[in-house]
């Protein structure tokens, strides 16, 4: 709206503000939007303006100086405009004792994007009214701070007195919601919970604050403790009613509140009270509900608070908290308090002895502090408070001085958008509102604020179908809004209509408006959005003059092709300011008068060096080069020399005066002299004055020259010639004439250069001694050591053969052969680089291989590097601290002349692609022979030449090899002594060491591996080897203690024993890892005193179970003899390298012998050998590929050749890169409350890598369940934090959840699920002690969208349920429920397989593994492809299990008998407490009530529970021991009678006392534990009616297992249920069940019996269908998806899989078979999880799946 215009005066004054305080990034804001009227244009900024004009033809929508200044009259420009207004504003008195604020009120009103600053003065006395309320837990455990609160009020009085003179002291009691299960409501318990004690009570005030001590200690005395049940007490109850119940209280206005919290147990928060089996409650309705005995009476009725709550209500009633805790809940309210903006917190004694001492500190404390929060702020707008004077806290508020008037700037500002939504579009509370900007003790500012948002006046005057726009459009605002169909100016054009182009053509144009714009009714419409411009958009606004590249130089805007310049700017290009600001000199003066101004700068008529950029002289320049200017000119006056000789002089502007004496030096302004080059004497002379001569000066000049004297100075070059003659001729000699440099260098004039050369000539080295495989030689400069000398060297092999080289010649020049390559890297050593497993060393590998690798590639045939490694070597002058690399590059025998070439190439040059290297160094190895350089820096007597040795098994016995110094391609220096001889004997090996075997097995029950190594003595004499262990699947410290060492066989010795020492498996372990096998190597190396190495080499410890290495040993083929290895070694150095997260690079050296090939083994590491895949290589590398992500992989590699294979390698591991996590498993609601409901989901069934963090969003969905406003977020930081309570949810409304999770890889897919509170059934929660899960406020503003609480990991829901139950992945819950009988719930299932290629897909590989066996049943041709874990062969330990068929009579019930109760539920209330709920059974009559009876695991009293209600399905049982192991059994009855019962074991862990163990300690964490069910249910058809059930072991039986009882019955009834009595306990058991039915379902139930009798079920639902035509069932036959009428939660899916291996399912795993005919299989799942199972396969559409999910 226009409002009310100011005078054109004034707006003028504005438009030129605006223009000089905005430049156009800001007009471009409002030109650039996409507005259609004037409201939409001045909602873009606040800014922004709207021109009406009728006549106005540029864009209407700027700012309002640019419009103005494009031509829009002032009374045309439409703008909103901000209000500000202080409404009340009493100065501050200091003289009261009060809290006071300065101004009171005031009203704001802002444009969307404008802010405003205003001052907020805050006065706090140093001496202030004060309100003490002491709030006590009165529960039995403070009954002796009770007793010294009585004692101490008169020094509570006491230390109020020193801080005021007016205070008041009130008292008020706490224990907690008299309901189950917070309080005994046994009615004795009810009358007196404790000897000489009140009734419980949940909040009454005692004493109402008052300034008599006396009064109040009285009262105080009179009061007696209570008492409660659980750990956690009401408090928050008795907070919300002290803050609200202002007068009951009797809180004052005007005095600073205070509200003492003491207490020792941990609190209560909103949805506990939800959980209480009295009813659901609904939310505190944060109203004062105190009787007038003071006793809170809503306790039954209202849910406790939360913590935003608290938080806010505390502050809107200037009520600063101060919490006396105990060490046992400090923890708790350390993080409650810094919630509160201004709080203080205590450790609290045991019996409160220190309550005043504690008092007194934090009143100290919090009178520094000051908190001032805005309060009921609409979303719209933000306030920030900020100080000069006082320092801010962390929490936000101001150390401040009392007694001082401070001063605070608030900062108003009203956002644009808030997520997206432009704050005019939000509903109007969010838009204005009054804020409460309140300090902590006192009231406060009261802002009436808001955001305008009002229509433009113009828009409604409009004129309806005006004749001014053709009757097609309405006139508004100054221009026609046309109608749909009509467009133009005036609505003239029909925009269906097809016009003459004609009009729109530029004359020599083709296309119409230049192909830049569209015409309409003959007029151009331009595109571009303003960038084309002109009556055919011929100007392109990009298009006009630069200066410096900057478009108009950015002082001007570019209009029809020029640049239309800003105020005191011209130019083509606007780069020419109309002001001579820029040519003033230092006197004010232009340019000094020696020239003009153009353009800005001074143009200066004669210029010289000493000349400025206004034509100002600088004479301190001149006098530095007078002496040169001059030269010249004298010159030419004086002797007619120099560069102006041959002219006229009169160019000088000075004379000269010949003298016979100067002046001296320092009586002149400048003395010169300089060399005359045609005489070659020095001639001189002298300036003076103060500055350069001008036109009438005189330079005096020395009239006598001083020349050398008249000599035969011209015979000097002549002798100096005739001397060097002879020396250019013997250099000559020397160089090309070896005769005559042997003959030079005998004089002794020639011998004083100096020399390089070896410094022994022969070496002699016995192979048994040898302790490494190379040699330094070194090399010696002697004479002058002067200058960089380099030497090159080669040494060559077997030279003692005589044909040796022509047998090499005839070798295939193709044949990959390993090059060694050293090279001296630009770097200096540390010592990580000599570790390989450092950070820092593998960086720089990495490094030194891509470089590398980008040099050699050139080389035809040439591999990547490998077995890179660092070190530094000794003796290599000034550069021996830096690195050398050793590596090894595979390449043609024939490449190595080119790898010569190209390697001393980059090492002349200093540098391999990016990689920087030392010059001088190198050194190349082929198989035979090397070469390589060596540099001598300046200064450096010897350098080693480490020259490599070449053992290898063939050698001779005594071989020789021959060291020579090529030449000196840099440096001076001569060759001496040029070769070496090297002798290498190789002796009779004294003893051959090595293990007896490759394998020993060891149990886990063993403490000691002990392993025997044996030497075989060929020559008597001691031997000596080294050992060392290496990690494999077993890791060092955690599973053994490494080792390493020597072994000493002495003369005569031939058996030695290792012994390493195994560590016993945690018991986390145990759970984690399961019963696998683990394994580590033992190596031996470096045989000394004529010792080797026989084969085995490496062992293999392997550490499990007896049973697990039973099985392992049968599966190991060992009595096959080995295959004839010839002459092969094994493969030697093999490294593997993961190149991404399913790839990985293996590599490795060529072994001894001729290999035609290699073969490769590789398996998953924790897998047997068995398993591995096998591939085939003809180079030393290979990349194994379609590997599952985030794996460790073991592989090794042999060579074979025409006489067989040889030995394998050692074995090495790696592990996959990550890949980003699938979705997240199923999403559980627990529901609280129509507004609170936790949300819970699985881990992702393909992690593909560690998970670092989960997010969290939701957001209100309409009736098509599309997004109402923004998803909010939260990040759960952590991959064990799967849980999160989301309060303050709108009721009844439909919410949107999403979920997904991230890894190292980042984030994977999310989980969906869209839920409404208000339609679910609401469950019980178990009560939180320890805050750990998250909890969101769904509608917190943003002043607490920062308060974040934690609880504990509460509760799991299968998938798909929305009633809680356990989780899939643990068994243990802390504080939490369990659920029996529910398929899958304990989730023995680590790994998902779906075999779908020859390496299968890998879904869940960090997890331990799941092998598959292949075991036989019945026959060969059924052979069932179901594989368990640690199951490694085809013959079985033992055979099938004993089956002992039941009677089925016996098992059939009556018509009419209840079944048993589906589900046993059990929940922790407390550490001696739990609820056991149950779902109801199918029965035919109806249910008459339910029997639960439990008693103590190992034997004593039974109780009995009769529940004559048959719609309760729930009981609380109490005064359990804790840490106790309870059986529960729970049965239904009807008229026919009692039914069959279910039954569950359950343990409540918990701390407790240590003199009393059967007394748990208040505040402790309590835990639900249970036996594991059976593992999952494996299913495999034998026939149409027959089929083979197998399971596995629990993971944590209770007690030893004697045998499983496994039930088969018809899911939907009709028959009797048949039982099996399978015996025996092993890892793994199965059962042939015959007599089925074909497509009928069948349910499954398998429960362990052990010592203390039956565990919990595993159950699972299956149907043998088949098809018509089909003479026998196949899994895998049909690809559509079916639905039986299953009750409950069950839905059925037929699987589709053509794959030859299991396809496993959350607890259960289907099998398949090798048949010819179809077929499939169908299980029962629950709704979710078949949509989870569709949507990871794939198989089925997405359309599909959600079909199939809302059936």
């Amino acid at each position: 709206m226009a409002g009310p215009h100011p005078s054109p005066w004034t707006r003028l004054l504005l438009a030129a503000l605006l223009s000089v305080s905005f430049p156009g990034a800001m007009a471009n804001r409002c030109k650039k939007a996409q507005v259609k009227s004037c409201t939409e244009c001045i909602r873009v900024d606040k800014d922004c303006a709207y021109c009406t004009d009728e006549v106005f033809k540029e864009r209407r929508c700027n700012t309002q100086a640019e419009l103005l200044a494009a031509g829009c009259r002032l009374e045309s420009v439409v703008v909103m405009e901000s209000s500000f207004e202080i409404t009340e504003e009493r100065q501050i008195d200091t003289t009261l004792h009060r809290s006071q604020v300065c101004p009171q009120a005031l009203r704001v009103w802002l444009r969307p994007g404008e802010e405003r600053h205003f001052e907020l003065q805050v006065f706090e006395p140093l001496e202030s009214p004060m309100d003490l309320y002491i709030l006590m837990d009165f529960s039995n455990s403070m009954s002796d701070d009770l007793d010294n609160l009585k004692k101490m009020g008169q020094d509570l009085a006491q230390v109020l007195r020193q801080l005021t003179s007016d205070y008041t002291i009130g008292f008020g009691k706490f224990v907690d919601k008299v309901s189950v299960p917070q309080t005994d409501m046994r009615p004795e318990k009810l009358k007196e919970p404790w000897p000489n004690s009140d009734p419980p009570f949940s909040f009454k005030n005692v004493i109402s604050l008052t300034e008599d001590v006396e009064e109040f200690r009285n009262k105080l005395k009179g009061e007696r403790i209570s008492g409660n049940l659980d750990a956690p007490e009401g408090g928050f109850d008795a907070i919300l009613q002290t803050a609200v119940c202002t007068r009951d209280i009797g809180w004052r206005p005007d005095s600073t509140h205070l509200l003492v919290f003491s207490t020792e147990s941990a609190f209560h928060y909103e949805a506990d009270g939800a959980n209480v089996l009295a009813g659901i409650m609904r939310r505190n309705d944060e109203e004062c509900h105190l009787d007038p005995t003071g006793t809170y009476t809503q306790y039954r009725m209202q849910d406790y608070p939360s913590v935003p709550t608290l938080v806010r209500l505390l502050g809107q009633h200037n009520i600063i908290p101060i919490f006396a805790v105990t060490n046992y809940s400090y923890s708790y309210y350390e993080r409650l308090s810094s919630y509160f903006p201004v709080s203080s917190l205590g450790v609290l004694q045991e019996d409160s002895s220190n309550i005043v001492d504690l008092l007194q500190e934090a009143f100290n404390r919090i009178r520094s502090n000051l908190d001032i929060r805005a309060l009921d702020s609409p979303r719209g707008l933000r306030t920030e408070v900020t100080s000069k004077m006082f320092q801010k806290t962390d929490t936000g508020s101001f150390f401040i001085r009392r007694g001082e008037v401070g001063t605070y700037q608030v900062q108003l500002r009203a956002i644009e958008d808030l997520d997206g939504t432009h704050v005019c579009q939000l509903p109007e509370a969010d838009q204005k509102g009054t804020i409460h900007l309140k300090p902590s003790f006192s009231n406060g500012l009261r802002m009436d604020v808001g955001v305008i948002c009002d229509v433009c006046f113009c828009e409604l005057q409009k004129e309806e179908r005006s004749s001014r726009c053709s009757f097609h459009g309405d006139f508004m605002c100054g221009h026609c809004v046309c109608h749909e169909g009509w467009s133009g100016k005036t609505c003239n054009c029909s925009t269906g209509s097809q016009s003459d182009l004609e009009p729109c053509r530029q004359e020599g144009e083709d296309k119409a408006c230049s192909g830049r714009g569209e015409c309409q009714c003959g007029h151009c419409v331009c595109y571009g959005e303003g960038r084309y411009e002109g009556r055919f958009c011929e100007y392109d606004t990009f298009q006009c003059p630069r200066a410096s590249g900057v478009l108009c130089n950015d002082r001007g805007r570019c209009s029809m092709g020029q640049c239309v310049c800003e105020p005191g700017w011209t130019g083509l290009s606007c780069d020419c300011p109309l002001s001579n600001a820029t040519c003033i000199d230092s006197n004010g003066g232009l340019c000094n008068g020696r020239g003009y101004c153009e353009c800005g700068r001074c143009h200066c008529n004669r210029q010289s060096l000493y000349t400025d950029t206004v034509c100002e002289i600088h004479y301190s320049a001149i006098h530095l080069g007078l002496c040169e200017d001059l030269r010249s000119c004298v010159q030419c006056q004086a002797w007619g020399t120099g560069e102006k000789k041959g002219r006229t002089c009169e160019e000088c502007g000075f004379q000269v005066k010949m003298v016979d004496e100067l002046k001296k030096a320092e009586e002149v302004l400048e003395h010169c002299s300089f060399r005359d080059e045609d005489d070659d004497c020095n001639y001189s002379y002298t300036v003076e004055g103060d500055s350069a001569p001008g036109p009438n000066s005189t330079v005096l000049v020395q009239r006598r020259k001083e020349c050398p004297p008249g000599t035969f100075w011209w015979l000097i070059p002549l002798l100096i010639f005739l001397l060097l003659l002879p020396v250019l001729l013997l250099l000559l000699c020397w160089k090309y004439c070896a005769c005559c440099k042997a003959c030079l260098a005998l004089l002794p004039c020639c011998n004083r250069g100096h020399m390089v050369g070896f410094k022994e000539d022969h070496y002699m080295l016995r192979e048994s001694l040898m302790a490494s495989d190379h040699l330094d030689t070194p090399l010696l400069r002697s004479g002058n050591l002067k200058g960089r000398d380099t030497v090159r060297w080669k040494i060559t092999n077997n030279v003692q053969r005589p044909g040796f080289a022509s047998h090499t010649a005839g070798i295939n020049p193709s044949e990959l052969v390993p090059y060694g390559l050293s090279l001296r890297l630009a770097r200096l050593c540390t010592e990580n680089l000599l570790k390989p497993g450092t950070r820092e060393c593998d960086q720089l590998r990495q490094e030194v291989e891509e470089n590398l690798n980008e040099v050699y590639r050139q080389i035809t045939g040439a591999h990547n590097l490998q077995q890179t490694k660092f070190r530094q070597q000794p003796n290599a002058g000034k550069k021996q601290d830096h690195t050398i690399v050793d590596t090894v590059l595979m390449a043609p025998r024939s490449a190595k002349q080119a790898l010569l070439k190209l390697t001393e190439k980059h090492v002349e040059q200093g540098a391999f692609h990016e990689l920087k290297v030392a010059p001088g160094y190198y050194t190349l190895t082929a198989d035979q022979d090397a070469r390589g350089m060596v540099e001598f820096q300046e200064g450096v007597e010897l350098v080693d030449v480490r020259v490599p040795l070449f053992i290898r098994p063939e050698d001779d016995d005594e071989k020789q090899l021959l060291v020579e110094a090529i030449d000196v391609p840099v440096g001076t220096a001569t060759l001496g002594r040029r070769l070496v001889n090297i002798t290498i004997i190789k002796e009779q090996a004294s003893g051959i060491v090595s293990f007896e075997q490759p394998e020993y097995s060891v149990s886990s029950g063993e403490h000691v591996a002990r392993i025997p190594v044996v030497r075989r003595i060929l020559d008597s004499g001691k031997s000596q080897v080294s050992y060392r262990t290496q990690d494999n699947t077993a890791k060092g410290n955690r599973d053994y203690i490494p080792m390493e060492g020597e072994l000493l066989f002495q003369p005569g010795e031939t058996w030695k024993e290792l012994q390493v020492k195994l560590l016993e498996l945690q018991e986390m372990d145990s759970l984690l890892r399961g019963p696998q096998t683990r394994r580590f190597y033992i190596q031996l190396s470096n045989p000394k005193f004529g010792a080797r190495l026989g084969q085995p080499q490496s062992a293999t410890v392997i550490i499990g179970d007896r049973d697990e290495l039973d099985r392992s040993i049968m599966n190991h083929t060992v009595s096959s003899p080995p295959l004839p290895w010839g002459e092969l070694g094994a493969p030697q150095n093999p490294n593997a390298k993961a190149a991404g997260s399913r790839k990985i690079h293996f590599n490795w050296l060529p072994p001894p012998g001729k290999p035609t090939g290699y073969r490769v083994k590789y398996w998953i590491q924790g897998d047997s050998e068995s398993e591995a895949h096998l591939l085939d290589s003809k180079v030393p590398s290979v990349e194994l590929t379609n590997l599952y992500p985030y794996c460790d992989y073991e592989m090794k590699v042999c060579a074979y050749g025409a006489q067989g294979e040889g030995p394998y390698s050692s074995p090495v591991s790696c592990r996959t890169h990550q890949e980003v996590p699938s979705e997240p498993g199923r999403l559980a609601f627990n529901v609280v409350s129509s507004t609170v409901t936790q949300l819970s989901w699985a881990e992702p069934a393909e992690t593909n890598g560690e998970i670092t963090a989960y997010e969290v969003c939701y957001g209100l969905v309409n009736e098509d369940n599309r997004p109402i406003g923004p998803m909010k977020k939260v990040l759960v930081d952590g991959p064990k934090k799967r849980t999160l309570l989301i309060e303050n949810l709108r009721e009844s409304q439909p919410y949107r959840y999403t979920v997904k999770a991230r890894n190292g890889a980042g984030w994977g897919p999310e989980r969906e699920a869209i839920i409404n509170l208000a339609t679910q059934p609401k469950r019980p929660m178990s009560i939180p002690i320890i805050p750990d899960i998250p909890i969101v406020d769904a509608q917190s503003g943003e002043d607490y969208e920062s308060f974040l609480m934690y609880s504990d990991d509460v509760l799991r829901s299968p998938a798909g349920s929305q009633r809680p139950s356990v989780s899939d992945d643990t068994e243990h819950l802390v504080n939490g429920r369990m659920d029996f009988a529910f398929p899958g719930s304990a989730n023995s299932l680590h790994r998902m397989t779906v075999s779908t290629a020859a390496h299968g897909t890998h879904l869940s590989p960090q997890l331990p593994h799941r092998v598959l066996s292949t075991s036989s049943t019945l026959t060969r041709d059924y052979h069932s492809l179901t594989r368990t874990e640690h199951s490694h062969s085809a013959t079985l330990p033992r055979d099938y299990s004993t089956l002992t068929s039941l009677s089925s009579q016996s098992s059939r019930l009556a018509a009419g008998v209840p079944n048993t109760p589906t589900r046993l539920v059990f929940s922790a209330l407390g550490p001696t407490s739990l609820k056991v709920s149950w779902q109801e059974p199918q029965c035919e009559r109806a249910l008459q009530g339910y029997s639960v009876e439990y008693q103590l695991l190992n034997g004593g009293e039974l109780y009995r529970l009769n529940i004559p209600n048959p719609s309760q399905t729930s009981v609380v049982v109490e005064d359990l021991l804790p840490n106790h192991s309870y059986v529960f059994r729970v049965r239904a009855q009807s008229q026919e009678g009692w039914g069959p019962e279910r039954e569950g074991v359950i343990t409540i862990e918990s701390q407790v006392h240590p003199q009393s163990p059967l007394c748990p300690l208040p505040g402790s964490t309590f835990t639900l534990s249970t036996p594991s069910a059976p593992g999952p249910l494996v299913f495999t058809a034998l026939s149409p009616d027959s089929l083979q059930l197998s399971w596995e072991r629990p993971r944590r039986p209770d007690g030893d297992i004697l045998g499983y009882l496994v039930t088969c019955e018809m899911a939907h009834g009709g028959e009797p249920a048949t039982t099996f009595l399978v015996d025996g306990d092993s890892p793994e058991s199965r059962l042939t069940v015959p007599g089925l039915s074909e497509n009928v379902p069948y349910k499954f139930k398998v429960q362990a019996k052990t010592t203390q009798g039956f565990g919990p079920e595993r159950e699972g639902i299956i149907t043998i269908e088949s098809q018509d035509g089909g003479p026998f069932p196949q899994l895998g036959g049909h690809s559509g998806l079916f639905q039986h009428p299953v009750s409950g939660e069950y839905s059925s899916i037929t699987t589709h899989s053509s794959t030859t291996e299991p396809f496993l399912l959350d607890g259960l795993t289907l099998g398949s078979q090798h048949l010819e005919a179809s077929g499939s299989l169908t299980r029962h799942v629950t709704q979710e999880f078949v949509s989870r199972t569709l949507t990871t396969s794939g198989t089925l559409s997405t359309h599909v799946d959600q079909q199939f999910f809302q059936t």
